[in-house]
Formats: C-alpha cells, structure tokens, sequence
C-alpha cells in the first residue's frame, strides 16, 4: 500500500531548510561585514634619517647655532621611537654689558613620536612626541677691563674652560609630507622645559648647546630633510 505524503510535512520541511541557509547567510555576511582586516604592516617598518637645515642657517645669520641629525625607527608607521644628536655653538660679545661669551659642544636627545593621523599608513604624517635632552659643554666668559667708578682701578674677569651641564625635557608637533619617493620634509615646534643645570662660577651662561639662549622654558622650531629607508 502506497502512502501519499504529507504535504503540510514537505512544506514544514522545506521551511525550516530555508530558515537554516537564511540564517548560514546572514552569520556570514554580518562576519564579513564586522571582521576586521589584519593589518599586514610589519612591526619594524623601517627607519628615517634627517638633518636639520634651520641650525645652520641660524649660525651663519647670528651668533649661535647647531649642526643636527636624527635616527627614528618606523615601528608600525604609528610609534617612532628617535635619537637626535647635535653640535651647538655661540660666539657672543655683548656691547651693553661689554661680556664675551663662546661655547661649543655636543647634545643628545631620546624620545619618541605618535602618528596622529587616522590612516597611519600615509606618506605624510602629523604627530606628537616627548624628548629627554641632555648637554655637557665648557664656557670661555670674559670682560673687558674697565675703570671701577667707585675705587678708580681696572677690573675685569675672565674664565676659560669651565664645565657646565644642563638637562631638560621638549614636547614636539609636527607635520612630515613625502615630496618623491622616499625624500620628505617636515618641520616641528618645540617646546623645551629646564629639568637640572649646572652654571658657570660667573653666573648664567648666555647659550647652551641644543637648548639655545638661557632661560628656564624656551620654544623653538626645526625644518628637517627626510630620507625614508
């Protein structure tokens, strides 16, 4: 005996069969929808070297100034961790006060930048950073000799080779935009605070090697030269 089927049961059937590839379906393009692609930028994404243009320039046009390089390590294009180093000098006769002042040194700082921008992976970059800066140099301060106006006899001073030192922290921001290839320029602002100093036995020194003219907060600016590598 042969039983016709139930046509209410092939259709329940039928139902839940379509409920269950609709539903398959639906999982799979929510998950393709929400997934997050994996970032295929390595962690060391190479490095950059640099030179700033602006000390020089500075030096040849007044009486102090630095020569500048710098190394950063591309970690991720969004953390770049930098080592600065850097020569300043200054030659300084003062007329007012009659105080000749001269200095030259080496510098250092260590820091790190963040990109800010939301698509970290493009050539050009907007970022933030700290420094820790630190310098040891040796002074020549003289003056003239001149008449006291009191006691009517010449007096003067004059130190050669004094050792100083002075340690401080920099907030930097600044822009970096690729022009070809892998040259960039870039230029930051610097916003330099005085940790610790040691001064001369004559007083304040007038400059200090990578952190300019005295003083205990000082703002500067730099325009770099890039090479991405």
């Amino acid at each position: 005996m042969t039983h016709r089927p139930n046509i209410s049961t092939f259709i329940s059937k039928l139902a839940v069969s379509l409920a269950v590839l609709l539903a398959a379906a639906s999982a799979r393009a929510q998950s393709k929808i929400f997934s997050i692609e994996k970032d295929t930028v390595p962690l060391l994404n190479g490095f950059s070297v640099s030179v700033n243009v602006a000390g020089p320039v500075i030096l040849a046009l007044s009486d102090y100034g630095e020569y500048e390089a710098a190394a950063r390590l591309n970690l991720h294009d969004q953390y770049f961790p930098v080592v600065e180093v850097g020569y300043g000098a200054a030659e300084h006769d003062d007329e007012v006060t009659g105080i000749y002042y001269k200095t030259q040194a080496p510098y250092f700082r260590i820091g790190c930048d963040l990109n800010l921008l939301k698509n970290k992976h493009s050539p050009n970059r907007l970022y933030a950073g700290l420094r820790y800066a630190f310098t040891t140099y040796k002074v020549d301060i003289s003056r003239h000799t001149f008449e006291d106006p009191v006691w009517q006899w010449p007096t003067g001073f004059s130190i050669s080779g004094e050792s100083c030192n002075q340690h401080w922290a920099e907030v930097v921001f600044g822009l970096q935009s690729r022009i070809v290839g892998p040259l960039h320029l870039g230029w930051s602002v610097r916003y330099k605070l005085r940790l610790a100093h040691k001064d001369s036995s004559a007083g304040n020194t007038w400059y200090v090697p990578g952190y300019g003219k005295y003083g205990d907060t000082r703002i500067g600016a730099d325009f770099n030269v890039i090479i991405d590598i």
